[in-house]
């Protein structure tokens, strides 16, 4: 009589992974890129170039050219006139809506896009401003009274009625 023989199951095999394969020897410098790139970027990147040695008058100039389109009024021909006249709540919310963006762009890691957001951050500040009648002057006297304080000094100096007013710690 013949012996049954039960054939064992195949023992898995297991396929090792091939190692990527790394160059034996990489360029000391990264390698320039093609003319086409090159070109591509500078176009693109050009809109941002400007005067280096820019400061922070243009913002003056921007609250002068913001306050007079209110005086003026005219919401047909003025963005700032429009939205001054949609009323305070609204001139608030869109500068909201811009440091959202602005924050979410640099979180991104997108440079470009940061500065463009920025750019509409501080232009809706200056409305934000306009609209509360106050003028730059005042900000940067208060910039300059902080200067070469430490922040948490100055957050320990703020009156306590701040916080109760916002009803939060956070100020704290």
């Amino acid at each position: 009589m013949a012996k049954d023989t039960k054939k064992k199951p195949a023992a898995k095999v297991r396929k090792k992974r091939a190692a990527a394969p790394v160059p034996e020897r990489l360029p000391a410098a990264p390698l320039k890129p093609k003319k086409a790139v090159r070109r591509a970027e500078a176009r693109h990147l050009a809109p941002l170039e400007g005067p280096r040695d820019g400061d922070a008058t243009v913002l003056d100039r921007l609250w002068d050219t913001v306050e007079s389109r209110r005086l003026a009024g005219d919401a047909a021909t003025s963005h700032s006139a429009r939205l001054m006249a949609r009323g305070t709540a609204k001139v608030a919310q869109k500068l909201g809506e811009e440091a959202v963006e602005c924050v979410i762009e640099a979180t991104l890691g997108h440079r470009t896009e940061t500065v463009l957001e920025s750019a509409d951050l501080l232009y809706h500040l200056v409305v934000v401003w306009v609209d509360a009648g106050i003028r730059p002057e005042e900000v940067w006297a208060e910039l300059r009274r902080r200067e070469g304080i430490s922040g948490i000094a100055e957050k320990a100096a703020r009156p306590k009625g701040i916080v109760r007013a916002a009803r939060t710690t956070k100020l704290a």
